[in-house]
Formats: structure tokens, C-alpha cells, sequence
């Protein structure tokens, strides 16, 4: 089971032009505004695309050359919305209710009781929406999808509306609900963390359009590129120049770094991330001056320049546990080979 899509729509000054396929949990990653949203719904057939397909399982949904564009109700899609979009003046089994068409009255009342009991919601059935909890809310709403049997489950932004610690948790229930429901499923998330917890491959998207879609550890080990690099966490980024096959100048920093990957031609940065360095790492040593300082719950950060950087070139991040041997006064600190990520867009 799998979901293509191949879709392009003018807004005027903003252009979607996708094209992707999901397998397990996809994410779509990216900033606000840049085209996420809006691709669920041309999807769910809220939006219709100007030319294009999208094809779910074998089973054309919109395809602008044949004139097809199923209804919503007939595309078997599951759409999550940010604020869970429940009824308020309805209470927990109606609004799960809502999600089901053409049961007779026993089957309802059974698969009513199986969603019930799969999302944790037994004793709050004669709820209303004010009286749960945010985390309460959205297992009503995914149940209202689930209980339709749907081909595709999307979620949108599923966790933006809860504080970070009851996100966390819910992020746990997710994961393993989203492994029993068994089919694909697209995530749109701006967060790091979440599509990395969460997806199995990322698409990354930008101003309309998909960049790179890579396995999720992939993406991070390898980004390949300034925007993936920066929308993984990757804070120190500079230009930077081929100068072996094995090591590559960067003027900014005023270092040549030895690399892992042989460095192809087209090289346009480097990037390491604030918790590469080492300071018993001899590869890559570099001659270091701290800062600055922030302590955080349970590491520090510590902002440095290099013997021989750039006085226009801002200072590099470097995160280290609090129980690691660190200090103020440290002089070089090392990188390995592979943690020098190389961008060529």
C-alpha cells in the first residue's frame, strides 16, 4: 500500500510542485508556510490541484489529463487537522461516530467498542471536548478516523497545540498506534525531533517543492544539503572548497578538515553539528578560543572561534554533556573525519 503523488497548483505568488511516494510513516518536514499543509489537502481533496495525479493504493484519486477528482468522502483518506477539529456540542462516541457510514447499527456499536478500547478512551465516552485533555482530544479525533477504516492516516502538525512534556508522551502512544494501524502514513511536522522519532523517510520541503526525500537516519547522517543540514539542527555551516579527495578548505573558519566521504566536485559547504567536537578527538584538531557560555538542564553550550577564522564569520557551537570533561579554558578541540557533513546545493 502506497500513496503517489505528482501534483503542481498556482497560488500567484506561491507554486506547489511535488512529487513523492510514501512508504510506512513518511514525513513532510519543512518551515511554515512552505507548501506542507497545503499538499495534505489537495490530497484529502479539500484542495484541487491545477495538473497533476495523485494515486492511493492503485486507485486514482485526481488525475487533471482524465478528469478524474474523487470527492473527499470516496478517497479514503484519514486527515488529522491541527486543532482536532472535534464537534463541541457532541460527546466522544458521537464524534467517533461521525467517522463511519453505511454500518448497520450493531456493527457501529462494536467497532465503536473496539476504538474505544484501542485508544485508551473507556469512562470518558459521555464526554464533551472541553472536558478532556488535549491528549484526550486528539485520540477522539484519531479514533473518528480510524473507525472508517481509511487507506492513508495524515496528521497535521499532530502535537503543535501540547506543551513539550505531555507532547513527548504522546509521542510514545502515537509511534506504537501508527505501527498497529499497518498503513502508510504522512506526517507534516516542522519539528526535527518529532519526524525523526516518528517517520521512517523524510521529505524535506521548501517554497513548494520536495528537495530531497531520504531515509530518516540518512537525512541526518548525510543532509547533502545547506537546507537539510539546517533543518536537522545542523548550527555551524560555511562555505567551503574541494581541495583533496579526502579533505576540503574552509576559508571562513580558516581550516582545511580531512572528510570520510570522498569530497565530489560541486562542493558548496560543510557543516558539523555542535555536539561533533571532541575534546579528545585528535582528527581534524583544531586551535580553539572560547566565547561564550550557556548551561542548560543537562549539557553546556559553548561558542567558539578558531585560531585563524574570519573576524566577519560568526562563532561555531559546540555541545557537551555536563558530566564530560569540559572547561572554559579549553584550547583545541578535535572532529572526526565523518562528521564533517559535505553540502553541495
Amino acid at each position: 500500500m502506497s500513496l503517489l503523488v505528482d501534483i503542481k497548483k498556482d497560488y500567484g505568488k506561491f507554486k506547489l510542485d511535488v512529487s513523492f511516494e510514501t512508504e510506512g510513516i513518511t514525513g513532510l518536514l519543512g518551515a511554515s508556510g512552505c507548501g506542507k499543509t497545503v499538499t495534505l489537502k489537495c490530497i484529502a481533496g479539500i484542495e484541487k490541484p491545477d495538473k497533476g495525479k495523485i494515486i492511493l493504493d492503485g486507485i486514482t484519486l485526481f488525475d487533471s489529463e482524465r478528469r478524474i477528482n474523487l470527492t473527499p468522502q470516496k478517497r479514503k483518506v484519514g486527515y488529522l487537522f491541527q486543532n482536532y477539529a472535534l464537534f463541541p456540542n457532541m460527546n466522544v462516541c458521537s464524534n467517533i461516530l461521525c467517522g463511519i457510514y453505511g454500518e448497520d447499527k450493531s456493527n457501529k456499536k462494536r467497532k465503536l467498542l473496539e476504538i474505544i478500547e484501542l485508544m485508551q478512551l473507556g469512562g470518558m465516552e459521555k464526554h464533551k471536548p472541553h472536558q478532556l485533555s488535549g491528549g484526550q482530544q486528539q485520540r477522539v479525533a484519531l479514533a473518528r478516523i480510524m473507525i472508517g477504516d481509511p487507506h492513508i492516516l495524515m496528521l497535521d502538525e499532530p502535537f503543535s497545540s501540547l506543551d513539550s512534556h505531555l507532547s513527548g508522551l504522546l509521542q510514545v502512544q502515537m509511534l506504537k498506534l501508527l505501527k498497529e494501524f499497518g498503513k502508510d502514513v504522512l506526517m507534516v511536522t516542522h519539528s526535527r525531533d518529532e519526524a525523526y522519532r516518528l517517520c521512517d523517510s523524510i521529505a524535506l520541503i521548501e517554497n513548494g517543492n520536495i528537495v530531497t526525500h531520504k531515509d530518516t537516519k540518512m537525512l541526518f547522517s548525510d543532509p547533502g544539503s545547506r537546507y537539510a543540514a539546517m533543518l536537522t539542527g545542523c548550527k555551524n555551516i560555511a562555505d567551503a572548497i574541494k581541495s583533496d579527495m579526502n579533505e576540503v578548505e574552509v576559508p571562513a573558519w580558516g581550516l582545511k578538515l580531512t572528510t570520510k566521504q570522498p569530497v565530489q566536485d560541486g562542493l558548496k559547504a560543510v557543516g558539523i553539528r555542535a555536539h561533533s567536537f571532541d575534546q579528545k578527538n585528535t582528527r581534524n584538531k583544531i586551535p580553539v578560543c572560547i566565547t561564550g557560555m550557556l548551561e542548560e538542564p543537562f549539557e553546556y553550550t559553548y561558542m567558539f572561534r578558531c585560531e585563524y577564522q574570519d573576524k566577519s564569520s560568526p562563532d561555531i557551537w559546540w555541545q557537551t554533556p555536563k558530566n564530560a570533561e569540559n572547561s572554559s579554558e579549553v584550547k583545541h578541540l578535535g572532529v572526526a573525519p565523518a562528521d564533517v557533513l559535505l553540502l553541495y546545493e
